[in-house]
């Protein structure tokens, strides 16, 4: 089942620019960036408590996310709820007819496991979502945020 909103990414074109904005700008604590292959995206990362913001930025100038920016602009790409069983939650919504955007599950950031649902089974909106390994460090504060 879903358990929390695990994060809000924000699709950006400059992303050292926008990593500069949310520290200096916002004053949010910066825990770095890592490159999601399966994506093709470099992310940044800003906890917040509850929950938090991704930047996604195009890695190489190539991947689904340079059609995202240059059709759309930048701004909110998505929305992620984390689960406790992807696979359940995959085929629950099967059955009620959502759409997904792959056919599996791929490996994302903190190598969790993900899935897109077709923003046209949600008004419109990208919905992740997203499952942490059985081993990976959960931020503590989020998960009791969550479970509040």
């Amino acid at each position: 089942m879903i358990t929390a909103l695990d994060h809000i990414a924000i699709a950006v074109p400059d992303l050292t620019r926008a990593i500069s904005r949310f520290m200096e700008d916002f004053g949010l604590e910066f825990q770095g960036t890592e490159e999601v292959a399966a994506a093709q995206t470099t992310t940044a990362f800003f906890p917040v408590p509850g929950t938090s913001i991704e930047l996604v930025h195009p890695s190489d100038g190539g991947g689904p996310l340079v059609k995202y920016l240059e059709q759309r602009g930048p701004g909110i790409h998505h929305l992620c709820f984390r689960t406790d069983d992807l696979d359940a939650d995959i085929l629950r919504l099967q059955e009620k007819g959502y759409r997904f955007i792959t056919d599996k599950p791929s490996i994302g950031a903190h190598g969790t496991r993900v899935i897109f649902i077709h923003p046209k089974s949600c008004d419109g909106v990208l919905i992740e979502l997203n499952e942490y390994p059985e081993d990976a460090h959960h931020d503590e504060q989020t998960d009791r945020a969550a479970n509040e």
